[in-house]
C-alpha cells in the first residue's frame, strides 16, 4: 500500500478546520479545538488505532459546541476517505470489544462505501463535565457520511458516562485499525465481489 496520509481543510461560516492524518502512524495526536473532552476522545482513536491525528479547529463555541463537534467529524471523515484511497488490500471489516471497569462497548466498521451509522448508547446523564453527550451522535454521523463507511456502535453495559464514552472511542480506534490493516492474502485486491467499494 502507498502512503496513506491526508490533509483536509474545511472552512464554513461556523468553523475553520484542518485535519492531518496518517493511517499507518504510531498514535501520535495533537488537538486545538476548544472542546477538551472531544480531544480526549479523539486521542483514544489515535492511540488505539495507531493513527497519527492532528486537528485544529476555530469554531463558534460562543454559541455552543454543536457545529464544532459535527464539523470535526465531517472533516476527519473526509481525510479518512482521501487517505484510504481505492481500498485495495485492506481487510475492510473491523470490530472491537473494549471494557473500562463496569462499562463494555462493541464497535464494528465496514469500509463499504455505503454510509450507515447505528449508534445505540444510553447515557445516564446529559453531560460529561461540560460536554453534551448528544454531540457524539453528530460526530459519528458526520464522520460516517464523509468517510463512506458502515458503523455500528453498541454500549453493552455501563453506568459511568465517562467510562461508556471512553470504551466507545477506544473500540472505534481498534476497529478502524483492524479494518484498515493490510491483508497479506489479498494484496492489490479490492475486498468486494463487485470489484469496487
Amino acid at each position: 500500500m502507498s502512503n496513506r496520509i491526508a490533509e483536509v481543510t474545511r472552512n464554513t461560516s461556523e468553523t475553520q478546520i484542518t485535519v492531518k492524518l496518517n493511517l499507518d502512524g504510531t498514535g501520535k495526536t495533537n488537538f486545538d479545538t476548544g472542546v477538551p473532552f472531544l480531544e480526549h476522545m479523539m486521542d483514544q482513536i489515535g492511540r488505539h488505532g495507531l493513527i497519527d491525528l492532528d486537528v485544529v479547529c476555530k469554531g463558534d463555541l460562543h454559541i455552543d459546541d454543536h457545529h464544532t463537534v459535527e464539523d470535526i467529524g465531517i472533516t476527519i471523515g473526509q481525510a479518512f476517505d482521501e487517505a484510504v484511497g481505492d481500498k485495495k488490500g485492506i481487510r475492510r471489516y473491523g470490530h472491537a470489544y473494549v471494557p473500562l471497569d463496569e462499562a463494555l462497548s462493541r464497535v464494528v466498521v465496514d469500509f463499504s462505501g455505503r454510509p450507515t451509522c447505528m449508534h445505540s448508547v444510553d447515557y445516564r446523564r446529559a453531560r460529561i463535565g461540560g460536554f453534551d453527550v448528544d454531540l457524539f451522535d453528530e460526530f459519528f454521523h458526520g464522520f460516517v457520511n464523509h468517510a463512506r463507511l458502515t458503523l455500528h456502535i453498541d454500549n453493552i453495559r455501563g453506568k459511568n458516562a465517562h467510562h461508556i464514552a471512553e470504551t466507545i472511542f477506544k473500540a472505534f480506534g481498534r476497529a478502524l485499525r483492524m479494518a484498515l490493516e493490510n491483508d497479506e492474502r489479498s494484496v492489490g485486491v479490492i475486498p468486494s465481489t463487485k470489484g469496487s467499494l
